[in-house]
């Protein structure tokens, strides 16, 4: 399992994949695994000070206990939020995608599972040109897909799986993230119907229960915490060992 790398992506934006990717930091780094996490490109981030603080990269490292610089976890930061094609438009240059596969074969390399999370969805742009799921394609690594519990993921998550298999990307798992808390009949049907309907070349690993306040959480849960241990238990019902 050491040498696990994975490209986690969601359905869209909001779907709970920063938190579905440090409840997986999590338990790595509770098994002593030496984690490494990259968020290549994060918008939407907060000003301070004059510098961008990306949060999403940053509560991945964090959760990790990553012990390299922020600037190398996540080095294309933008404040206005758009995908990070459009706001390089507004601010700053694009990501470089070339630059950024060889950060990731480089971290590749090295002891312990790496963990790569996209920016929204696998066709949101990265660049001109290029699509978060030709970064995964480059890198050559497998996806753990995240989605809604809710109503309407059914859909979404199905041309995701599709879009994936097509382009010949290899898929790990399906997450499913409660985000409302909401008692729906659609919150009781999905998980069903995700794991029949993907199949089982795209498994369903679990679903992760809602929880009040967990993006201060995850911003504060660094191993051995007692926040660590609240993202350990949100994760406790996922299949993470079929990840690697």
């Amino acid at each position: 399992m050491s040498d696990i790398a994975i490209f986690l992506t969601g359905t869209g934006t909001g779907v709970g994949k920063t938190v579905a990717g440090c409840v997986i930091a999590a338990h790595w780094a509770a098994e002593g695994l030496d984690p490494r996490v990259m968020k290549p490109a994060e918008s939407d981030c907060a000003l301070v000070d004059g510098s961008l603080v990306p949060r999403d990269a940053l509560a991945l490292k964090t959760a990790t206990g990553d012990p390299r610089p922020l600037d190398e976890i996540c080095p294309y930061r933008y404040e206005v939020p758009l995908t990070p094609a459009h706001a390089a438009e507004h601010e700053g240059g694009p990501p470089d995608l070339e630059r950024i596969v060889a950060q990731v074969k480089a971290l590749k390399k090295e002891r312990g599972p790496l963990l790569v999370e996209g920016a929204g969805g696998l066709l949101a742009p990265l660049a001109e040109g290029v699509m978060m799921i030709d970064l995964a394609l480059a890198a050559k690594l497998p996806l753990v897909l995240v989605a809604p519990l809710g109503l309407g993921t059914i859909n979404h998550t199905l041309l995701s799986v599709r879009e994936a298999r097509r382009q010949g990307l290899a898929i790990l798992g399906v997450i499913l993230s409660d985000t409302t808390g909401e008692a729906t009949p659609a919150a009781e049907r999905n998980p069903a119907a995700v794991a029949e309907l993907c199949g089982a070349d795209a498994p369903l690993l679990g679903v992760i229960p809602y929880l009040e306040g967990v993006d201060g959480i995850i911003a504060c849960a660094a191993p051995g915490t007692g926040d660590a241990g609240r993202l350990l238990h949100l994760g406790q019902d996922l299949n993470l060992d079929a990840l690697g």
